[in-house]
């Protein structure tokens, strides 16, 4: 075992590390983005930023190691990433039969590096939390913080140049924040995963209006993607840290804000082209949805077509929907990918890592089940968790390594030894 046995400043390597490890999430974060309507340096700049940042997680915790930790680990909840190995082992076996293997493959290759990058951060991390128990870095704070400097990037874009930063929907009667560098419902889900994050600041740090002007910043983002699922998401979070806080002034605070921004929310999110009828038939998604189960899923009911596709064709058009090439709806995608197999692998993979979630200790469980609303709820209406490659399927990857990895703190006798002479404050038993 190992205990500190003095405190030594430490606070040059905390600063370094944070630094480095909030921009490597805001770069990868960032990689995900349509930056330039040119496919080819859109292409670029993905791959340079997504595998450079992979890359770059690996050398910071390389450098955890080097500055006096063990990189020593073991396995608690070990079913939820086994059975996502799982799941990506039946996506690779899929190429057997997909209709298009290289999209299959690429789309396997982008899950497996995002997995790697999920690894290596949630590793450093778990280092830093161990071997250097009085550090600041939190990994709500690092995630809050990202979405609030990529969210200010685009509202200070969409008042410089509305028309890259806006996208024009219902045949141009409507605008919404995101453009053609991101998915309105997409960037939605993505303000209130920050917003999630960012009231645990507000629960720990003393001076709270440079938080509260972050929130600010991520509602009013929030409100201009117009996204509905977004704005549900928003709220059951919100009712979630009330029914968790035991602070009945903040309760009846939220509530009051809630009231008084609920005419606007229902104006812009709800009440757009279509009215009602449109929100009960989620814009025309569940006819579409209807149509993959009754007439494309019975042709290729036990494994599907493939990773990441949905037909023998490109695109998948029913008797009475719509044309197009994926299902808005990551569990429909799931099962039109790899069938009833996948399906039922992805329903149990998807229990253990929230059972997981739910052992974990109060704030934590309370982090995770808030970064999970957003990206679950989004994914019943766009890419989500197992569909198309789109950083909720990193987010979703970074919760399931914070469930299910630890520090052994059993150590061989050349990593005590290594220990001792690395960090000889500290008693090593």
């Amino acid at each position: 075992m190992i205990n500190p046995a003095v405190h030594i400043d430490h606070q040059k390597f905390y600063k370094q590390m944070n630094s480095l490890l909030l921009w490597v999430l805001f770069i990868m974060i960032a990689g995900f983005f349509t930056w330039s309507e040119n496919v080819a340096i859109t292409r670029v700049i993905k791959v340079i930023s997504r595998i450079g940042m992979t890359v770059a997680s690996y050398l910071i915790y390389k450098k955890i190691i080097n500055y006096g930790a063990v990189g020593s680990f073991g396995w608690r909840n070990i079913l939820s990433p086994l059975l996502y190995v799982g799941y990506l082992l039946l996506g690779l076996i899929s190429f057997l039969w997909s209709t298009n293997v290289g999209y299959s493959a690429l789309q396997w290759i982008m899950d497996i590096e995002g997995f790697v990058f999920a690894f290596f951060f949630v590793r450093s991390l778990s280092l830093l939390e161990t071997y250097f128990p009085d550090n600041p870095i939190r990994f709500y704070n690092l995630m809050g913080n990202v979405a609030f400097m990529i969210m200010l990037i685009f509202i200070i874009g969409s008042i410089i140049d509305p028309d890259t930063y806006y996208r024009a929907v219902e045949g141009g009667e409507d605008h919404r924040l995101g453009g053609y560098i991101m998915n309105p419902n997409e960037l939605g889900m993505f303000c209130g995963l920050g917003i999630s994050c960012l009231i645990f600041d507000l629960y720990n740090k003393p001076s709270k209006w440079w938080t509260i002007f972050k929130l600010a910043i991520l509602l009013y983002a929030l409100i201009i993607t117009k996204s509905r699922s977004s704005l549900v998401g928003l709220l059951l979070i919100i009712f979630f840290h009330i029914r968790n806080a035991n602070n009945k002034k903040l309760e009846i605070a939220v509530y009051i804000g809630v009231i008084a921004l609920l005419p606007i929310a229902v104006q812009n999110l709800v009440m757009r082209k279509g009215g009602i009828d449109d929100v009960l038939s989620m814009t025309g998604r569940m006819p579409f949805w209807q149509a993959l189960i009754t007439e494309a899923l019975p042709k290729e009911p036990l494994l599907g077509y493939g990773f990441m596709r949905i037909y023998y064709e490109e695109t998948f058009q029913g008797l009475h929907t719509y044309r197009a090439h994926m299902t808005h709806n990551t569990f429909v995608q799931v099962l039109m990918n790899l069938g009833f197999i996948g399906f039922t692998l992805v329903c149990f993979q998807m229990y253990y890592t929230i059972k997981g979630f739910l052992k974990e200790q109060k704030e934590k469980m309370l982090m995770l089940v808030g970064i999970l609303i957003p990206i679950v709820i989004n994914s019943f209406t766009e890419f989500g968790i197992f569909g198309e490659t789109n950083y909720g399927i990193l987010f979703y990857q970074l919760l399931i390594f914070l469930i299910s990895t630890q520090v052994n703190l059993k150590l061989s006798p050349v990593q005590k030894l290594y220990l001792k002479r690395k960090r000889p404050d500290w008693i090593i038993t």
